[in-house]
């Protein structure tokens, strides 16, 4: 497989790169059911996407299905792994131990996506020193002694929203990438730095409207 070959030209569309895990997701059920092979028709059935638009998806994957059989399981899970990155390990560290924080260096469940939390980060002394899942929690003035030795290249920041760009900006200083962002703040970044926002509140905001409109 060529994959430099298969990105040539080809910018992934982020409605796109949002639907490849439903149907990662819904690949590996299949396949620890024991069934070998998947048609887009199927998958439709269960993530509720119409099927022309996961062969469009699909189609940015370096996997071919066979008409009116589809696609095989192994290869295509794989493929998926692959192609959206969970094959190859990340090193993050999270800023902000809270109980969002806490709960994400209790999730092993990230580390099978490519996302491996080597520490934790926070401003109160009495979390300095201990561990949560086995991952340690220093405090935030370690930061720089601790990257030195992890060369972490991702930043998840569950920081209260007045210190989310104080610790941004910090954090980018020393090296970090990417950030996964919690906070509802708007953070400002150079275009070198890949932000990712994950506003909870957000998404409680569309949920809400959308009870109400079906109510009404």
């Amino acid at each position: 497989m060529d994959r430099d070959a298969n990105k040539i030209g080809q910018k992934v569309p982020e409605p796109t790169l949002r639907r490849l895990p439903w149907y990662l997701a819904f690949v590996k059920l299949l396949r620890g059911k024991g069934e070998t092979m998947v048609s887009s028709t199927q998958i439709s059935k269960e993530i509720n996407v119409d099927a022309s638009q996961i062969a469009k998806d699909l189609s940015f994957v370096n996997v071919t299905g066979k008409t009116r059989v589809g696609y095989e399981i192994d290869a295509l899970a794989d493929e998926l792994d692959d192609f959206l990155g969970f094959t190859s390990p990340h090193k993050a560290f999270i800023f902000g131990v809270g109980s969002l924080g806490a709960a994400l260096l209790q999730d092993t469940g990230l580390r099978q996506y490519g996302l491996d939390i080597v520490a934790g980060f926070d401003v109160r002394e009495e979390l300095d020193g201990k561990k949560i899942n086995g991952i340690p929690v220093y405090h935030i003035r370690h930061f720089q002694a601790q990257q030195k030795l992890w060369n972490a290249t991702i930043g998840i920041l569950t920081v209260p929203v007045d210190k989310a760009q104080e610790v941004a900006d910090e954090i980018i200083q020393g090296g970090i990438r990417g950030l996964w962002n919690f906070t509802p703040f708007r953070i400002r970044v150079p275009e070198h730095i890949v932000i990712q926002n994950t506003s909870i509140y957000a998404h409680l905001a569309v949920m809400f409207n959308r009870m109400n409109s079906i109510n009404q």
